[in-house]
């Protein structure tokens, strides 16, 4: 039989284990997504699901299969039951959908800009670790507006195939960006996320692009993590000051907070998850996660800098978000409300609100845009 010594290190091996693994988790790019939804059931217009929170939300979405080498796309709930939904099956892209077993929900709902019906440019933005990727769609006449588009973490630069509608309905030219290690923009040395702390270098690229081919006025939009890099590049980027508002959705504010609530999802208790915070905020976890430097995550926290911030920032965000919470997002906004638009949703998942209500979504972001025109230029930030 063990001792009690024996079992007490036991118990903290398998603690140290899980906060390295959650530590790697967080800083790694994911190569492979959960397929968490049951595919039960496919018809001519129709897929029938297993019940999970997602699957069940209203509004239209992807849907991918087969590790990601399909992808569908799914309408409105038409029935469900104790045990399965039924929804809209809009069309399949590419794969298989009648031999698929599992799947997962995605907000990345358009795939190309041609879908859209606008004209648009392949364009290479040149970082400092080489060539990025990038979309411009310009706008029908030059007005100097441009908005870059920043994706969130684990998916590419066609999540925010979304936004351009609108902007474009309003006069901007859209500039959809990659960023290393995202899978399109070359990877840094380490290969690892640095939650904004890095990411936002390539913004900066982005900015100046956008600066040098006639920019005047530029919104900064950025999804979860990308919101974190978006607010990084405005206070750290020397060409921050053609920034005239941003608008952030299911955004990080404060990585401290985002990671807590990470690891209580996972029943995590609270020794780990300060292990893990700890990990990857010191030179010493770099070693173990495989992080060339540490990110400093206060410097991440805009809730504590919130004093720093001077544009107008539209957030919209909802209280049942699933994977980050609101609750820094409503502290920013009660502390600036002076500059802070807050756009709070009783429901809609993570980064999939215009999926939810794309009506909603983009009258928010319309109504948002008119009065940054209706404060006239004195509204930039310098």
């Amino acid at each position: 039989m063990l001792t009690a010594g024996a079992v007490g290190a036991v118990a903290v091996a398998g603690a140290a284990a899980i906060t390295l693994l959650f530590a790697r988790t967080v800083v790694t790019p994911p190569t492979r997504r959960t397929e968490d939804v049951r595919v039960l059931a496919v018809g001519d217009d129709s897929i029938t699901l297993s019940i999970t929170a997602e699957s069940t939300l209203p509004g239209r979405y992807s849907f991918w299969f087969a590790n990601d080498l399909g992808h569908a796309r799914l309408g409105e709930v038409l029935f469900r039951d104790a045990g399965s939904v039924t929804r809209e099956l809009l069309g399949v892209e590419f794969g298989d959908l009648s031999s698929a077993r599992r799947g997962r929900f995605s907000g990345w709902y358009y795939l190309d800009p041609r879908e859209l019906g606008y004209p648009y440019l392949d364009l290479s933005l040149e970082t400092e670790l080489g060539p990025a990727p990038a979309w411009l769609v310009p706008a029908e006449e030059d007005t100097g507006r441009w908005v870059i588009a920043v994706h969130g973490r684990a998916v590419r630069r066609a999540e925010a195939l979304r936004a351009v509608p609108v902007f474009h309905e309003a006069g901007y030219s859209s500039l959809l960006i990659s960023y290393r290690n995202d899978g399109d923009a070359p990877r840094s040395a380490d290969g690892r996320y640095g939650l904004g702390d890095t990411e936002w270098r390539d913004v900066d690229v982005a900015l100046r692009y956008a600066e040098e081919h006639g920019a005047r006025e530029i919104v900064l939009m950025g999804w979860s993590m990308g919101g974190a890099t978006v607010l990084q590049a405005l206070i750290r980027s020397e060409h921050a000051s053609s920034v005239r508002g941003v608008v952030l959705d299911s955004p990080v504010i404060d990585w401290v907070t985002a990671l807590h609530y990470q690891g209580e999802l996972r029943h995590m208790p609270s020794p780990i998850r300060s292990g893990v915070i700890a990990m990857i905020g010191n030179r010493w976890g770099g070693r173990l996660t495989g992080q060339h430097a540490a990110i400093d995550l206060a410097g991440l926290d805009f809730v504590r800098r919130a004093a720093e911030l001077t544009v107008p920032i539209l957030l919209i965000h909802s209280d049942q978000d699933g994977f980050i919470p609101s609750s820094a997002s409503r502290a920013l906004a009660e502390a600036r409300p002076d500059i802070v638009t807050f756009d709070s949703w009783a429901q809609g998942a993570h980064t999939k609100l215009w999926n939810f209500d794309s009506e909603r979504w983009n009258a928010s972001i319309r109504s948002w845009l008119r009065k940054l025109d209706s404060a006239g230029p004195s509204s930039a930030r310098r």
